[in-house]
């Protein structure tokens, strides 16, 4: 199973970064990658250096958002949807985008309703209910 540390995440997106300045070749990760750094060029300076992205703690003290957590959030959504895992979210993130008419609002809705999903699994020391965070995606499709 891959499970990446918080040094990978970071060392992957400054790397995907550069080679998108570069226009260097990429595999389909880091194409998918590119593609949500390109929506969030508030990031780039965040990416320029590996080693200072690594270094950085973001505690959310000053304000902004980890743009790592953010970017990992987008890449999950989008895998979940690519597999329909949990089943329905696919479903459920394609109503939200043509809801919003767009696919990076959907994402960032998602995003609350999956960092809520975790945040409670963790407070009550169970699995993460994912059909609770369809329903939740499901409600901002909806209102």
């Amino acid at each position: 199973m891959f499970n990446p540390s918080q040094d990978d995440v970071r060392r992957f997106f400054c790397g995907v970064q550069a080679k998108a300045q570069a226009q260097a070749p990429m595999d389909a990760l880091e194409t998918l990658a590119g593609q949500w750094l390109a929506e969030h060029p508030e990031y780039e300076a965040d990416l320029a250096d590996a080693e200072a992205a690594v270094a950085k703690v973001y505690d959310g003290q000053d304000g902004r958002t980890n743009p790592f957590l953010h970017l990992s959030m987008h890449l999950s959504i989008s895998e979940q949807c690519s597999i329909d895992q949990p089943q329905g979210i696919r479903q459920a993130v394609e109503l939200l985008t043509a809801r919003r008419d767009s696919l990076h609002e959907a994402h960032h809705e998602a995003m609350e309703c999956l960092g809520q999903m975790l945040w409670e699994s963790q407070r009550a020391g169970r699995p993460p209910d994912g059909q609770a965070y369809i329903d939740c995606v499901q409600r901002r499709a909806t209102r």
